[in-house]
């Protein structure tokens, strides 16, 4: 099979295509026909290996696919059968045209969604949903600040707080602003202005229950400032680049709260691999998002798809922070 090989840790452009063996199908697997991958900022760490976790060389990159079953292993219970339409959180192999992942992380797509926007919700939709709704605790009528509103995160948080009924305040680059807008969102603010003063002018100077912050930087501290009394901003990346520290008075003097979500410990990229154990809490949040999406609550959006041989292409549009949604290969 063909697929993106690193060999040693290196700049993602630097990789190449090479015709592999396909991946042996271990315990609990199921072997996908891979239609649909998604690339971001975090493969090109993973990569380099400046990620939290370094799988073992040489590997192939990718961890969100979407495709059609090929076969189970002996041992999975009431396997989906071959041809069936799925989605798939992996812990590395997803640009190559077979991959491999655990049965617990294999969900099948519901009729009508096609599958280069599947990509989103093995990674992007549940990292958002989780943040919202299991740390910052979002409920019906609160403000939500949702920074870098029009990328894959960001994007899907603004539907996760639309469809739990939340106000949200949407974040972005002055270019993308129709992507947040139409999705509904409460009130949109450029991300080239500060926007303390504008958070509290919109939201009659209480404050936001929870941001959601993909960005870090310049805007984790000021998003701090945004929250309103018990309110809790979520980190779940550093896209701005910066890592931020947090000045705990603020946290004692306005009665705050921050959080981290990684999505990774759920589907077992931590130490200890919990991923057994998080397995139901994990369906039910995907069974969740599906159901929001054939209420038509969740609309993911393909900034652009290109072909394996296309990978350099591919990552320079995530690069260029043009993308709104999610960037997909297509095996």
């Amino acid at each position: 099979m063909r697929a993106l090989v690193c060999e040693t840790y290196r700049d993602f452009d630097a990789l190449e295509v090479k015709d592999i063996p396909p991946p042996p199908l271990r315990p609990g697997g199921v072997r996908i026909r891979v239609q649909a991958s998604g690339v971001s900022f975090a493969t090109q760490l993973v990569v380099a290996g400046k990620y939290q976790r370094k799988p073992p060389l040489p590997f192939v990159p990718g961890t969100e696919i979407a495709g059609e079953v090929m076969e189970s292993a002996p041992d999975v219970h009431n396997p989906l059968p071959p041809g069936t339409r799925v989605f798939a959180a992996l812990d590395w192999g997803g640009l190559a045209e077979q991959a491999v992942a655990d049965t617990i992380h294999v969900v099948p797509i519901p009729d009508g969604l096609p599958l280069a926007p599947a990509v989103a919700f093995p990674i992007s939709y549940p990292t958002a949903a989780a943040a919202l709704i299991w740390r910052g605790r979002l409920q019906e009528g609160d403000w939500v600040l949702v920074q870098g509103a029009a990328a894959g995160v960001g994007l899907a948080g603004v539907e996760v707080a639309q469809a739990l009924g939340a106000k949200i305040i949407a974040r972005c680059g002055a270019e993308k602003r129709d992507v947040p807008v139409s999705r509904g969102v409460a009130a949109w603010l450029d991300s080239a202005e500060p926007f303390r003063d504008a958070v509290r002018d919109i939201t009659g100077g209480q404050g936001v229950v929870c941001v959601l912050d993909t960005l870090g930087g310049a805007a984790f501290d000021e998003g701090l400032r945004c929250l309103g009394d018990g309110g809790t901003l979520v980190v779940v990346g550093f896209a701005a680049g910066g890592i931020p520290t947090v000045p705990a008075n603020i946290l004692l003097l306005k009665n705050i709260a921050v959080a981290g979500l990684n999505w990774g410990t759920y589907i077992g990229w931590s130490p200890g691999d919990g991923r057994e154990a998080y397995a139901p809490r994990n369906q039910a949040l995907w069974a969740r998002l599906m159901g929001w999406w054939q209420t038509g609550a969740l609309r993911p959006e393909v900034h652009a798809t290109f072909s394996l041989d296309g990978f350099r292409e591919a990552m320079a549009e995530v690069r260029s922070r043009r993308a709104t949604g999610r960037v997909v290969i297509a095996p």
